[in-house]
């Protein structure tokens, strides 16, 4: 263990590779770690040291293409970016057994984000929640001078709420400015929005206003997806029945429910990664949607239909954007959305929540059927093998051995490479 000061004045400062430099200088790192750092691969460095701050180098993260996918009666191909494996298979898979129903039908209800300004200190908060309604009129005018661009695209202040919530240390009286951000994301044009607003909120009410930022939970920004999966396509009725047994027991146990809906996240996250969306933003929203009625429960729905199909639906706040941040500067997200020619926000939506199904079902399918090692460990066995120091066809021929033993850990991957090896 070395010993050194995490203190260096300037850093930020500094250009990228003098960074790398002066961190490998302290922690000592061999020279071919850090050549590694200096190689940023499709991403160039100019382009990362603009994204966020003290960088030094860059990250690849495996970009796979899913295939099969009919969205709303077109077919396309998905970049997905994940370090997990069997992710991009399980879409494949899925997808390809969902194209005999015609695929995935979306539905979303529109580009609306939240801005909450919080007000404190009144000691009638129920008449400042109505001094605040009764100057709609003057919120609109303020919040839409803030952004004109985006009200030449339509959107704009759409709607306002105000709620009183009771805290640790009395009422707080919250305002909700609904905006309509377009194809934004739209968490700075909204920020922007509530920050302008809340010197006259205090100015009206009397009040002192703390908070002005955007809610994660973009209730009214949900992207919707259905699809219909013929019951002999799927191995019949038992798994049909068992695929909806085991999310039953999702939407009734929460400790079910958090892997059920890390499994619909594995597709989604995938997907806003690949296009350089906030990843963050979404699995929050994603999470607290699924508790919003006092339980944490399954994000999808699943039932049979009348004709003995299984029939799957997924809902949940996708706030995605294709204006601005890692979206517009970042070349690979730009490249994914033209391999899925996206040319708005909302298309982009109804593809995620469409691929979130679809990595749902295929969970479900093997949950309630072979169980999730035995496809998951035939790929992490490559993995393994590689640890163990195997390299070009030893590496497949390794794993293939590790999956024959069932058992795949790096001590029996190091044993069978000896013996490839002779």
């Amino acid at each position: 263990m070395h010993s050194y000061s995490s203190r260096i004045e300037g850093f930020h400062k500094q250009a990228p590779d003098d960074r790398l430099r002066l961190v490998a200088e302290r922690t000592h790192l061999d020279a071919g770690s850090a050549a590694h750092f200096a190689d940023t691969g499709n991403l160039p460095l100019e382009t990362a040291n603009r994204m966020i701050e003290n960088v030094i180098g860059t990250m690849s993260i495996p970009v796979g293409v899913a295939t099969n996918m009919i969205v709303d009666g077109r077919d396309l191909f998905v970049p997905m970016a994940t370090e997990e494996s069997s992710v991009v298979a399980a879409v494949c898979n899925a997808a390809k057994q969902a194209r005999s129903g015609g695929g995935f039908v979306t539905s979303t209800t529109g580009s609306l984000m939240i801005a909450q300004i919080q007000l404190l200190d009144v000691s009638d908060p129920e008449t400042a929640r109505i001094k605040i309604l009764e100057r709609r009129d003057d919120i609109k005018a303020i919040c839409d001078a803030k952004d004109p661009v985006l009200l030449k695209f339509g959107g704009g202040f759409h709607d306002l709420e105000v709620r009183i919530v009771d805290g640790a240390r009395g009422p707080m009286v919250i305002t909700h400015i609904i905006v309509d951000t377009r194809d934004a994301m739209g968490a700075n044009a909204v920020n922007t929005m509530a920050e302008a607003l809340a010197p006259s909120i205090a100015e009206w009410t009397g009040g002192r206003t703390l908070l002005r930022i955007l809610s994660n939970l973009a209730d009214r920004r949900l992207a919707r997806a259905r699809c219909t999966w013929k019951a002999e396509d799927i191995g019949g009725t038992a798994v049909r029945d068992g695929m909806v047994e085991a999310f039953q027991f999702a939407d009734a146990d929460p400790y079910r429910a958090t892997t059920h809906n890390k499994g619909i996240m594995n597709g989604v996250t995938a997907v806003v990664l690949a296009t350089g969306n906030d990843t963050r933003a979404v699995e929050s929203g994603a999470h607290a949607y699924a508790a919003r009625s006092g339980r944490y429960r399954s994000l999808s729905r699943w039932e049979v239909t009348k004709d003995g199909d299984l029939s799957g639906v997924l809902e949940m706040p996708l706030a995605v954007g294709l204006i601005g941040g890692a979206t517009k500067v970042h070349p690979t997200a730009q490249a994914c959305l033209k391999i899925m020619e996206i040319d708005s926000a909302d298309r982009l939506a109804r593809i995620v929540v469409s691929v979130g199904l679809a990595q749902n079902f295929a969970a479900l399918r093997v949950l309630a059927t072979t169980g999730v090692q035995k496809g998951h460990m035939s790929l992490h066995a490559q993995n393994i093998a590689i640890m163990a120091g195997a390299a070009g066809e030893e590496i497949d021929a390794v794993a293939k051995k590790l999956v024959a033993r069932g058992t795949v850990r790096i001590d029996i991957a190091e044993e069978e490479l000896k013996t490839l090896r002779g």
